[in-house]
């Protein structure tokens, strides 16, 4: 059997060790559509969105009439005493100066305070109170009829930043920084004689010092378990670059369990297409007949915000299959914004050719049924109720098993519209056609259920392939690990004319959409399988400053919050980082596409930039860079080489447009300031972080990646080798330090550090410790890309689509072909 937690390629049998991955995908297709487990063993825990809220599946298998669970767990469930504005929308007395002392206790005479509705934010997508930084103090007065609590007492708090929640002037808890979402902290036990009979006040106070201010507390009772069936034994689980493989015993029976989103890239109609498949074969391990019947729930949670919503279900069919769907009452579509948001508008479904059967109900009843008898009664019509007590159902069966026995199921996601663009609402790709339906979508996945899975496998095996020729064993596991999360990170969307659009959502770093400088470490994944993906991740860029909307003479760092592309919202430029980032991209697009067009397209907004980047490039000044967690950096030596391998790129495309005169000029600018840059920055045996050249400084120069893969002979190739000989001085256990200031790291940047390299052996000595990394990770999330290169911890960031810069190797082997 393979060992549990395996990721291996679907190649021969390997003796190198198998790497774990820090979180498993599922279904994977876009930011709203992704459900993960983040446990090595599938029934360990709820599935979960990237996020982290529970989104979720659950799996039993009946064989002989016994039960075993195989996939995910019921998530927690709880009940409010003081419900949150999620469950039950309230107002509260509040005010943002600072009160006397006792304003948490009862009594408290608060005059002057005003009345609004929660949740306190400045989140204008949501129907709060507006709250724009510095302190809040808030008061609610609740009416409980009933303080008996069996069971343990929880606070459900979403803070940003600082909170502390009281009841009754008990403090409750008191939390640090920003959480994000919405969490559940224990309630100390001397704290619950608070609870009373009759008025309650549960008093907060925040302070938010940074932004994206939120602020909403409940108090609420956890509730004891259901009773759990047996699990079934895992014994092996295998990740490739569309598939997660699973294999079980459930007593006599050999149960596999596969996940395929077909992310095929060469075909933008089937990536495109928000469906997945679940398929599961069973076959007897004693040679004897055995009947098995599989059941599979989808919680309406996959088509909410949080659980509390409530939604409505319907049922139907296309062609050979049966469908479920549910979505939520109100469906405020594209209402929803921000980092940790999920979606709240469009429709889940969850299909089965027949004679499976489907319906839908309350998850543990159907559990409880399915446990007793192995089917489900048929749904009476429509269900309706809060997101976490509604789930579909479909109950696979296989029959009395002996040989290897299957059956298949179908995951979909219309979200109706996709991205608001200006003021105007876009369609996904695959739903550009208004008259299209996801019923018709799924017919037409199911008909193409047999060549995906092959095509898939195959994929699959040459990806491995490829990436292992380029860079080794340990290169091609990142490689299919990173895969799917990077395009699920992303929604292709049929633009205005009917161009191919490509949006990022900064996952779990802000929720920004289009963000350039998450594109630029994102774009080698697109360039390498499908360049007009590539440009569909630059287009809105352009229109954004041809239309005259954005007026500078650099490009916007990000069109919006995900998924409102109306404008730029982080609250800060980054001229040089952007600017070059674009010119640098367009360069390859046109490399891929082996023609000038698309730079013809847009040359006056390029020259414009390249002209930014000519006067205020080279010796840049305090500004951030897309590594701008680390802060402002005046005379950064590493994006000074952005704007120089920008000016490059301008030049080599003005050649590829015929104008030589123009191609001479820039190259010959790009050359004189490699020659400055070498002279500003060197130190001896490497080149310092900025031309200020603190002692010891240092940093990955991971721009200068595009000299090589560009083929624009700018820097004389002893600089690149200098540093990385260098680089293999300083690395820690989990990789190389991002620079000199800190021990953090950027595992996409090592991978384009690394690529510099013209040894083997020094590549695979600079990626060696990332996938160490990924293996050891404590933090049990969708890959990060920023971590601890001392203890392989997550620092910030997870599920973000940068991880496709991990492809910038094989990038490299496609471009040498190139000419």
């Amino acid at each position: 059997m393979a060992l549990l937690g395996m990721l291996r390629a679907p190649l021969a049998a390997q003796t190198a060790p198998a790497l774990r991955p820090p979180a498993y995908p599922l279904i994977t297709h876009d930011p709203f559509f992704s459900v993960w487990t983040f446990s090595d063993t599938l029934a360990a825990a709820p599935t979960r969105h990237w996020s982290g809220e529970e989104q979720g599946l659950e799996g039993l298998v009946r064989v002989d009439g016994k039960v075993y669970q195989f996939l995910g767990q019921p998530a927690p469930q709880y009940r409010a005493i003081i419900a949150t504005t999620q469950e039950q929308p309230y107002a509260a007395q509040y005010t943002f100066s600072t009160p006397p002392a006792g304003w948490e206790k009862p009594g408290f005479p608060a005059t002057g305070w005003r009345t609004g509705p929660a949740p306190f934010t400045d989140n204008q997508t949501l129907r709060g109170t507006t709250w724009e930084g510095g302190d809040i103090w808030v008061r609610r007065t609740v009416q409980v009829a009933d303080p008996t609590t069996p069971g343990p007492l929880k606070v459900l708090l979403q803070h940003d930043d600082e909170a502390e929640v009281y009841l009754n002037g008990v403090l409750l808890t008191s939390q640090p920084g920003a959480n994000g979402r919405y969490e559940y902290f224990d309630v100390p036990a001397a704290a619950r004689q608070a609870l009373r009979q009759g008025a309650n006040v549960l008093a907060l106070h925040a302070h938010s010092h940074v932004g994206a201010e939120f602020l909403d507390a409940g108090l609420y009772e956890a509730l004891p378990p259901p009773p759990a069936p047996a699990r079934a034994r895992q014994t092996s689980v295998t990740v490739t670059a569309t598939q997660t493989t699973y294999q079980f015993l459930a007593g006599p029976v050999q149960l596999t369990v596969n996940f395929l989103s077909p992310l095929l890239l060469d075909e933008l109609e089937t990536v495109a297409r928000p469906v997945s498949y679940l398929t599961f074969t069973a076959a007897a391990t004693d040679g004897r007949a055995h009947p098995v019947q599989v059941l599979l729930t989808a919680s309406g949670r996959l088509a909410a915000n949080t659980g509390y919503q409530p939604v409505l279900t319907q049922a139907g069919q296309a062609g050979p299959l049966g469908w479920q769907a549910v979505g939520t009452s109100s469906q405020a579509v594209l209402g929803q914004a921000g980092d940790n948001a999920r979606i709240d508008w469009g429709q889940a479904y969850l299909a089965a050719p027949f004679p499976a059967k489907l319906t839908t109900g309350e998850p543990q009843a159907m559990r409880s049924a399915f446990t007793k008898a192995g089917t489900l009664a048929a749904a009476p019509g429509p269900r309706r109720g809060p997101a976490q007590r509604v789930a579909l159902a479909a109950v696979l069966e296989l029959g009395a098993v002996t040989n290897p026995t299957e059956r298949h199921l179908l995951l979909g996601y219309d979200d109706v519209y996709s991205v608001q663009y200006f003021g105007r609402n876009l369609r996904g790709w695959w739903r550009r056609d208004p008259a299209t339906t996801m019923p018709q979508v799924l017919q037409a996945a199911e008909a193409d259920y047999g060549r995906l899975r092959q095509k898939s496998t195959a994929f699959d095996r040459q990806l491995y392939a490829d990436a292992q020729a380029a860079g080794g064993k340990e290169y091609a596991d990142l490689c299919q690990l990173a895969y799917r999360q990077t395009i699920a990170a992303h929604k292709i969307v049929a633009g205005p004319t009917g161009e191919v659009l490509t949006f990022s959502k900064e996952n779990f770093s802000g929720g920004f959409i289009g963000t350039v400088d998450v594109t630029y470490p994102s774009a080698p994944l697109f360039l390498l399988y499908n360049n007009e993906l590539a440009k569909g991740l630059l287009r809105f860029i352009f229109d954004y400053s041809e239309s005259g909307r954005w007026k500078k003479d650099f490009p916007a760092h990000d069109l919006g919050t995900y998924p409102l592309a109306n404008d730029q919202k982080y609250g800060e430029d980054m001229p040089v980082e952007e600017a070059g980032n674009m010119l640098i991209l367009t360069a390859a697009a046109v490399k891929m596409d082996g023609k000038p067009d698309f730079a013809r397209q847009h040359w006056p907004v390029l020259t414009k930039w390249v002209g930014f980047l000519k006067r205020d490039g080279f010796d840049p000044a305090n500004q951030l860079s897309t590594d701008d967690f680390a802060g402002h950096l005046a005379r950064n030596v590493n994006l000074s080489v952005k704007a120089i391998m920008g000016i490059a790129c301008y030049g080599q495309l003005a050649r590829q447009l015929g104008d030589q005169k123009t191609a001479d000029e820039y190259t010959a600018l790009a050359r004189d300031y490699a020659q400055r840059w070498m002279a500003m920055s060197a130190t001896g045996d490497h080149y310092a972080l900025t031309f200020d050249k603190t002692p010891g400084s240092w940093s990955q120069k991971y721009n200068l990646v595009w000299d090589k893969l560009l083929g624009l002979n700018i820097f004389p190739p002893e600089v690149a080798q200098q540093e990385i000989a260098y680089y293999l001085t300083r690395q820690g256990r989990y990789g190389l330090p991002l620079d000199s200031r800190k021990t953090y790291t950027k595992s996409d940047w090592i991978m384009w550090t690394a690529t510099m390299a013209s040894k083997p052996a020094d590549f695979q000595a600079l990626i060696r410790p990332v996938w160490q990394f990924a293996n050891d990770s404590p933090t049990r999330v969708p890959l990060t890309d920023w971590h601890e290169t001392t203890d392989a911890r997550q620092v910030g960031f997870q599920a973000r689509s940068v991880v496709g810069g991990y492809f910038i190797k094989m990038l490299e082997q496609r471009t040498a072909q190139k000419p």
